[in-house]
């Protein structure tokens, strides 16, 4: 180029327009419209193998694998992407595996926000698959895409629990757990998923991603993107990239916003009521090996109730599952997954009762085996001890499924008093229910429940405040949600246990065979106390998710 040339050009570069500029801007086309202009022209014909801009061109090779890609700066929020992932997977109404959330911040002077599509991850370590008991989860070793197994799944919605991006979705209509595939049939046939397809900027795509360097990615970068859960937990693939700085006090706009999360009830009466047999079975081992003539008097009454709560609980168990009838897999997954070990543990623990339980009764095993019905007897004690382990390990392992999901409500110094102390809240009120029917005298283990109980509510008061106060935004949301929206169930908890400590303090003041009944409503005020706390315990527990939107 001469330099009167260049002279002339630089002269037109500062005498271009707003006109001229939008008039270049519609000559950069995205992939969706050069592909229309092209079916117009009849140059690809039909069903031909197309949006190959948007896929790689070559498949992942050994260390390799597929993982989304997605554009912030070209997300305009019109979530084309979740109605196409809708209509083209045969979604249900109200199943959606796709969404569109917000993230904002920065200044008056100098505002940010930025709207996020997200979808599986796709991680390398998926929490999902490690934690299904059914191993209804696995990772394609060629593709690197975590697909869900519809036919093994049983409906017993760990793998949502565990995911911190809320990406596995339960459908009642069909029992089961379904989640994103990354239309896997359709990257096999060298097409772009859905969402890829729909997207009208180009803003998602797919890319291959080396492991090595997604491994030492993660470890460097903290989250996604503001609002999202710490990465190096399960080590997602999805790349967001932007050309703008993103403020340091970005957050999801959802980040203020209480949030009530699903109850559970099947698991809040499975773990209440377990917790009240394995705490009745601790007291009557305890008092097999301590005092055997009070054992010998209140032994087989005991037992029996807590034989009827472990089985109560174990049987509330199966409501909470999709597909029952295929339950009896979940000890496939037992390497990984804490519920698998959950559920052999209490097997275990259930075959140990069966025996106490029978040993305390030498009535009913001298009808059943009269010959042993003497040297039998004598081994209640060591019985009781092997049972009170087994009840030990199993609520450990109660306590630990919710652990390992990695939510901060759910960590381990505060998981592990709750459990443990609804034990031996629930077996000190319940032995001192069967002391009382059976004319013993009940006022110690009566009290020292209610002194459970009482040192339990400030433990957890105390627990509250302190994360209240600490700098994780999840603690300040939950303690948001106990003194906003459950604020009636913190107050029934409260009058639970006053009442709880008036009617212990009338029960002493009537004669033994006359307290029973009082003493029985002790123990139904400390187990609906109970049955309140593992409520909250649900409800309030913040699970993590991607960044949502303003809305409700």
């Amino acid at each position: 180029m001469t330099l009167a040339n260049s002279q002339e050009s630089g002269k037109s570069d500062h005498l271009r327009t707003l006109i001229d500029e939008l008039l270049d801007e519609q000559q950069r086309l995205t992939v969706v419209e050069r592909f229309a202009r092209k079916h117009e022209r009849g140059e690809v014909p039909a069903q031909e193998r197309y949006y190959r801009a948007l896929i790689p061109i070559q498949k992942p090779r050994a260390g390799e694998q597929y993982a989304f890609a997605v554009d912030l700066d070209r997300c305009t929020g019109c979530k084309g992407c979740v109605s196409a992932c809708h209509s083209l997977n045969g979604l249900d109404e109200e199943e959606i595996w796709r969404n569109v959330g917000l993230i904002h911040g920065g200044t008056t002077a100098n505002p940010y926000q930025q709207t996020v599509t997200t979808a599986c991850h796709h991680c390398a370590d998926p929490a999902c698959a490690n934690g299904c008991p059914v191993l209804a989860y696995e990772k394609d070793e060629e593709t690197g895409i975590v697909r869900h197994l519809d036919d093994q799944c049983i409906g017993c919605q760990y793998c949502s629990l565990k995911c911190p991006y809320d990406v596995p979705k339960y459908s009642k209509r069909r029992g089961i757990v379904r989640k994103c595939d990354m239309c896997y049939n359709r990257l096999a046939a060298d097409e772009a998923p859905a969402c890829v397809q729909a997207c009208p900027t180009s803003a998602i795509t797919i890319r291959v991603v080396s492991k090595e360097a997604l491994a030492a990615r993660t470890k460097m970068e903290d989250r996604l993107i503001p609002g999202a859960f710490t990465s190096s937990y399960t080590k997602p693939t999805t790349q967001y990239t932007t050309r703008h700085s993103i403020p340091g006090n970005a957050r999801a706009a959802d980040a203020l916003r209480p949030r009530l999360e699903h109850a559970h009830w099947p698991l809040i009466w499975m773990l209440v009521f377990t917790q009240a047999g394995a705490g009745l079975y601790a007291m009557a081992a305890g008092i097999a090996l301590l005092q055997p003539e009070l054992f010998a008097h209140i032994g087989p009454a005991l037992t029996v109730a807590a034989f009827l709560a472990l089985n109560a609980g174990l049987g509330t168990s199966v409501f909470h599952l999709g597909r029952p009838l295929k339950a009896w897999r979940a000890f496939l997954g037992w390497r990984k997954s804490w519920m698998s070990r959950e559920i052999l543990v209490f097997s275990g623990f259930a075959a140990a009762s069966g025996v106490f339980t029978l040993f305390a009764n030498p009535e009913l095993l001298a009808h059943l085996a009269p010959q042993l019905a003497g040297p039998l007897a004598w081994w209640a004690g060591p019985a009781g001890a092997i049972t009170t382990l087994f009840g030990i390990a199993a609520v450990g392992c109660s306590a630990m499924i919710y652990v390992d999901t990695q939510r901060p409500f759910w960590r381990a110094f505060a998981t592990w008093p709750k459990f443990l102390g609804t034990c031996v809240l629930l077996g000190l009120l319940g032995t001192a229910v069967i002391m009382a029917c059976e004319d013993a005298p009940f006022a110690t283990p009566m009290f020292a429940g209610v002194a459970v109980f009482w040192m339990m509510a400030a433990w957890e008061s105390g627990l509250l405040i302190r994360g209240s106060r600490g700098p994780s935004p999840d603690l300040h949301r939950v303690l948001s949600v106990h003194l906003g929206p459950l604020s009636h169930v913190l107050g029934g908890r409260l009058l639970c246990g006053i009442w709880m400590t008036v009617a212990a303090g009338i029960a002493v003041t009537l004669p033994v065979n006359a307290a029973a009944g009082v003493v029985a409503l002790v123990f139904l005020l400390g187990f609906a106390a109970a049955v309140l706390e593992r409520f909250c315990f649900f409800v309030a527990s913040n699970a993590p998710r991607m960044p949502g939107s303003i809305a409700a």
